[in-house]
């Protein structure tokens, strides 16, 4: 039995003016937000909410430690709707505060609190890589045991999903390039899923042609022309997380999670590193089958053959983040070992969509090869 539903109300709107009246802001509400973005969009629409300024409790991905501080900041306020605008890190951390229970947040994710939802939860997306607006999913570093994992319930799906392309006007190119990577790679791995079906399957495919066109288009013209395709892009990792939402992740999240743990990469490079080699590993293990339809898709795409696929996807995304090697990032091949052990024994969640199983020595083979 396959299943497939989209949870949240999607919502598209024009202007954050137009969003803050719609949702009329204010008293009882939660705002998760940037201090530029409530300046810019918001200070003037929201009065009586309380804000949450995320970069005041740290940058970059997302951690217990950050979700604690905000806990402990705000624990005494008295309020009925989470919403947050945001990236990745902010819509994760927010969904956890639509939980009547929160800390510890290590025993949260290790399933020793349940999970129960007591608040309204909106969550408007920043930029163009996550998905977690229309997803179940919150993913945090957890200092406290030295890992990155994944909280995937149903408490977790947003009430309402608000798409405004305004709100990712200026968005820095590196952000651009490293979260539109990460709805790609969201699209394909959910593609190649066993968990995918028919309807999964038309938002992966229909995601990485906007994604791959928008590619083809920054490496044709460079400059500041992705800047037009932001409300595409937006539109592409909206399906790509109702695609992988459904049907699920696998080894290229999974074998990125102890990079970015250990070395803080952004979560889309970190994806980066791993994408090609883990589907050049399934092309070689199980060349017939659902990679075979994936192929001719992506070929058809990028005007290419199908043996050199992967090549030539590599070749375009380099234009938009150059891949770097792990020792690159100050990994150690003593690394590599700790790595493998950790995706063996932490990310079963991720590992079980995998296209086809990869063993204990074919994901430290990988790891080795990209070293």
């Amino acid at each position: 039995m396959k299943e497939f539903c989209i949870i949240p109300k999607i919502v598209q709107m024009d202007t954050a003016e137009e969003f803050c009246k719609a949702y009329d802001i204010g008293k009882g509400d939660l705002l998760f937000v940037s201090g530029h973005m409530y300046e810019h969009f918001f200070k003037k629409h929201t009065e009586g909410a309380f804000v949450v300024n995320y970069r005041k409790y740290a940058s970059g991905e997302p951690t217990d430690l950050m979700v604690e501080g905000i806990y402990k900041d705000i624990q005494d306020v008295d309020y009925e709707r989470v919403i947050a605008v945001g990236g990745g890190t902010i819509l994760d951390v927010a969904k956890l505060f639509a939980l009547k229970y929160i800390s510890p947040v290590v025993d949260l994710y290790e399933h020793k609190i349940e999970p129960i939802r007591d608040k309204t939860l909106i969550l408007v997306p920043t930029t163009c890589g996550t998905g977690s607006e229309v997803t179940n999913i919150s993913i945090l570093e957890l200092t406290a045991i030295h890992t990155k994992m994944g909280l995937a319930v149903p408490e977790l799906y947003a009430d309402e999903a608000v798409l405004i392309p305004e709100l990712l006007d200026g968005l820095p190119f590196q952000v651009f390039a490293t979260s539109s990577i990460d709805a790609l790679i969201h699209s394909i791995e959910s593609y190649t899923s066993p968990k995918a079906n028919s309807f999964t399957e038309m938002f992966s495919l229909k995601a990485m042609e906007i994604i791959l066109n928008a590619y083809k288009e920054i490496a044709a013209q460079g400059g500041t022309v992705h800047e037009i395709l932001l409300g595409d892009l937006l539109l592409a990792s909206t399906y790509a997380g109702i695609a992988f939402g459904n049907a699920g992740c696998a080894a290229v999240h999974a074998m990125s999670y102890p990079l970015g743990a250990t070395y803080h990469v952004p979560h889309g490079e970190a994806n980066y590193v791993m994408f090609t080699e883990v589907y050049e590993t399934y092309q070689r293990l199980l060349p017939e089958g659902k990679i075979e339809d994936l192929n001719r898709h992506l070929a058809a795409i990028l005007n290419c053959d199908e043996e050199h696929v992967y090549k030539q996807l590599e070749k375009l995304l380099n234009h938009i983040l150059s891949k770097r090697r792990l020792r690159d990032y100050g990994v150690t091949e003593a690394d590599l070992n700790d790595f493998t052990e950790t995706v063996m024994t932490k990310q079963g969640r991720l590992m079980a969509n995998n296209y086809t199983e990869l063993d204990e020595q074919t994901v430290k083979q990988i790891y080795k090869k990209l070293w």
